[in-house]
C-alpha cells in the first residue's frame, strides 16, 4: 500500500507541530531530573532506636522516601547498609539516601 501526500502544506505544518511537541516534552523531562542527585547521610543509632522508628522518621522528613511504605524504607535501608536482619545497635552508623539539588 502506497500513501500519497495530498496537501503538502498541511503535512509540513502538522509535522512541524508534532516535532515541536516532542522536543518540548523531552526537554521538560530532562530538565526536571538533572537538578537531582542522590547523596547519603550517616545516621547514628542511639539507645531506643529501631529500624521501624528510623524508617518512619525518614518517611516524614526525607523527600527520597516521600509517599513510600515504611516496610519498603526498612528494606531499602537494610539493602544499602548490607544488613542481614533488622537489628540495630547503639553506636552503629547507617547510610540514609536523600535527594540533594545541585
Amino acid at each position: 500500500m502506497r500513501l500519497k501526500i495530498v496537501n503538502k502544506r498541511r503535512f509540513i505544518i502538522s509535522f512541524t507541530i508534532l516535532c515541536f511537541i516532542i522536543i518540548v516534552c523531552l526537554s521538560a523531562n530532562v530538565s526536571g531530573k538533572s537538578n537531582e542527585k542522590i547523596s547519603y547521610n550517616k545516621r547514628h543509632i542511639y539507645n531506643g532506636d529501631t529500624l521501624w522508628s528510623i524508617a518512619e522518621e525518614q518517611k516524614n522528613n526525607n523527600w527520597y522516601y516521600k509517599d513510600k511504605d515504611v516496610r519498603y524504607i526498612i528494606y531499602d535501608i537494610k539493602n544499602i547498609n548490607n544488613m542481614e536482619n533488622s537489628n540495630v545497635y547503639e553506636g552503629q552508623e547507617l547510610y540514609i539516601p536523600y535527594i540533594s539539588n545541585i
